[in-house]
């Protein structure tokens, strides 16, 4: 009987994603829990595991489709179901059969349920069971070398013959057995590597970055495109993997020249319409400003050698989220949101921070969870590994949910000031810009200080002015007194 793999439950409000991929094939055998197909949806990618073990039978789907909840994507002819089906018959012609020896001769196995076969449970049935299948067969089930009663057996115990008829399982769709995340995949898939022709260098085999680039310097310097002799430099890898997606690219071309057009990703589309929705709905305002961390500097820079032999990296990044979350509890119009069609403001009595992580497949927003009831070391263990999940594309749509408020750090990248665009439904953003000396005057004299760039951006609607300066003067009160933070409860 055939096992339908469906599209799961991808999340509340979901209810559909884009195939990304298909790692199986009709004929193929898979293992139980192998990867059938990825699926891209809003915020996040999953591989679909099958639930059974077996032939695929059908595949119902290819890549570049979207598919509804629930929709069938793989058929499976479950060879474990098979083998269930078939034992139970075996076990009692078996003892019918034990039977019919010491009782002389009597057609016992013409009936599927004798009457006296329950009653003989002792004897030993581990050895019959591979010869009894010939019963349905029904003129001589008893003697087990006979050649006609072979046949029947060979097709519902041993799915290997049949496995074997169909040769042709492509190499290129062993990749669901390929030790590799799908934001891995997906570079594979971008820059032309076939990733069963590629050796793992991670952690138990698994295939990192590194290893495709050479696969692609390789190639280039097999044949077909050769660039610079600097092959193992980073600008002369990012050149390989651009020449090598040319030869790809659709051929097409406007009045100017050649162009590569690709499919919008459902993430991308994810962005496109939230930023609309946010530049359509939303009144935003941005206010600037900058907060004196010289003495929060030096702090860190004489405690990160202690965090470090704990496995912690110490930046200054804990120690805005914390101040943001701090001063998020004085300031409850900037962790609400707003219900226009109700008429009513919706304060939130938790804070979650979403942080803007930059991959390869567009701005996610992961969150951490109850922010403000975290010390410093814990923020810093959460931040390196929701950055970590979030490169690795390894965390779920639960994890973009229930945010309260965002910071976007640009100062990673560079630049100073921006107006970033509020995260609907949330009610303010705050993006930070690269930290750098500047002259400032204290008293009568002017010092160098280390000053970090802050940009708010909120909604003009819940959020006014006066109340986003007080709370930008609070984060930037924790800052400058980072003792606060360490102090706060």
């Amino acid at each position: 009987m055939a096992t339908e793999i469906k599209v799961p439950d991808l999340g509340e409000g979901i209810e559909s994603g884009d195939v990304l991929e298909v790692f199986v094939s009709e004929g193929e055998v898979i293992e139980k829990d192998q990867s059938v197909v990825e699926l891209e949806t809003d915020k996040a990618t999953l591989s679909v595991p099958s639930s059974a073990a077996g032939k695929v039978t059908k595949v119902s789907v290819q890549s570049g489709e979207t598919v509804a909840v629930g929709a069938v994507l793989v058929e499976v002819e479950a060879a474990a179901g098979v083998e269930e089906e078939a034992t139970p018959q075996p076990t009692e012609t078996a003892c019918a059969s034990e039977e019919k020896t010491e009782a002389t001769a009597e057609p016992a196995p013409e009936e599927p349920e004798p009457a006296a076969a329950p009653e003989p449970a002792a004897p030993p049935t581990a050895v019959t069971p591979t010869l009894v299948p010939p019963a349905p067969v029904a003129p001589a089930p008893v003697p087990p070398t006979p050649v006609p009663p072979t046949p029947p057996v060979v097709p519902p115990p041993a799915a290997t013959p049949k496995a074997a008829a169909p040769v042709p399982t492509p190499v290129a769709k062993t990749d669901g057995n390929v030790a590799a995340g799908p934001a891995i995949r997906r570079f594979a898939r971008e820059v032309g590597v076939d990733l069963a022709g590629v050796t793992g260098s991670g952690e138990a085999g698994r295939i990192t970055r590194e290893d495709i680039l050479n696969a692609v310097r390789q190639a280039n310097r097999g044949g077909t495109v050769t660039q610079t002799s600097t092959a193992p430099s980073p600008s002369s890898a990012s050149a390989a993997t651009t020449s090598s997606v040319r030869p790809s690219a659709t051929g097409e071309q406007d009045n100017w020249g050649p162009v590569r057009v690709e499919r919008m990703s459902r993430m991308r589309k994810t962005i496109a319409e939230q930023m609309h929705r946010s530049w359509s709905t939303v009144p935003r305002v941005t206010n600037f400003d900058d907060a004196d961390i010289t003495d929060l500097e030096e702090f860190r820079q004489s405690s990160k050698e202690d965090y470090a032999t704990q496995g912690i990296k110490l930046t200054t990044m804990p120690f805005l989220i914390k101040a943001v979350a701090m001063a998020l509890r004085t300031n409850p119009a900037l962790n609400a949101n707003i219900d226009m069609e109700q008429g009513e403001i919706i304060y939130k009595e938790y804070v979650n921070l979403g942080i803007a992580v930059d991959t390869d497949r567009g701005l996610v927003v992961p969150n951490l969870r109850n922010t403000d009831r975290n010390s410093i070391p814990d923020i810093a263990r959460q931040l390196s590994l929701l950055a970590e999940n979030a490169r690795t594309n390894n965390f779920t749509i639960d994890d973009t949910r229930g945010g309260t408020f965002t910071i976007s750090n640009l100062g990673a990248i560079g630049g100073t000031y921006s107006t970033p665009i509020v995260n609907v439904p949330e009610t303010a953003i705050l993006l930070v810009g690269r930290s750098r000396k500047m002259p400032v005057v204290i008293g009568d004299e002017i010092q160098v200080r280390l000053m970090m760039p802050l940009s708010l951006s909120y909604d003009h609607r819940l959020v006014d002015g006066a109340t986003a300066a007080r709370f930008l003067n609070e984060v930037i009160g924790y800052l400058k007194a980072p003792s606060r933070l360490l102090l706060a409860l």
